[in-house]
């Protein structure tokens, strides 16, 4: 029999991470912001969902088995408890927003799910498409980002190179930094993301 001692420093090293919790799929299907029917006003178009709290993941799983594309956008979220352990989730990025795209019958389905609070009709199907092209983008390239509910005015930039490049944005400032703010303008909300050495020229 091993001495006390040793027993416990294998589950000690073990409870100090807290395993990351399973990213769960936030769009339908993978490709679905690489379509390139999505700027389009035909029969299938975006609905901006305002969900019933804490229900973004639960519409999203159902919308996936109802085969309706969708996406909400997720970014990771870690916990320090006091103990020391770090836990990491994936929460949405907007609150209680999830993006359909589809037709009428698509927009009754979802209702149907119980997880809506209202749906939005997106009259800019385009303006909304390159806004959340953009936000996929800026979440993939894995930098921090800080929510910002209220959008505020600034000079417009395009970043020309590195990992950022092709974005469109917002110059702000936040506590001495420089911050480079991609938005969604249909729900007046985006990120904003902190910029360093990237290339950058005033946007149209």
């Amino acid at each position: 029999m091993s001495p006390k001692g040793t027993e416990c420093a294998p589950n000690a090293a073990r409870n100090a991470i807290m395993p990351i919790l399973a990213r769960e799929v936030d769009i339908y299907p993978p490709n679905l912001l690489a379509r390139s029917d999505l700027e389009q006003e035909a029969t299938d178009h975006w609905w901006a969902v305002y969900t019933v709290s804490r229900h973004e993941k639960e519409l999203m799983r159902k919308l996936i088995g109802l085969q309706i594309p969708c996406y909400c956008p997720v970014i990771p979220h870690r916990v320090r408890s006091p103990q020391g352990r770090t836990r990491t989730s994936y929460v949405p990025l907007f609150s209680n927003y999830v993006f359909v795209h589809g037709d009428a019958e698509s927009r009754y389905k979802t209702l149907s799910t119980n997880c809506v609070s209202r749906i939005l009709p997106v009259v800019d199907s385009a303006g909304l498409t390159r806004d959340l092209r953009q936000i996929h983008k800026l979440i993939e390239c894995d930098e921090p980002l800080t929510v910002e509910a209220r959008l505020q005015p600034g000079a417009r930039v395009l970043i020309k190179s590195g990992r950022l490049a092709g974005l469109r944005g917002t110059i702000l400032e936040r506590n001495g930094a420089t911050m480079l703010l991609v938005s969604v303008n249909f729900i007046q909300q985006g990120a904003t993301v902190r910029l360093e050495d990237f290339d950058v020229e005033p946007a149209e």
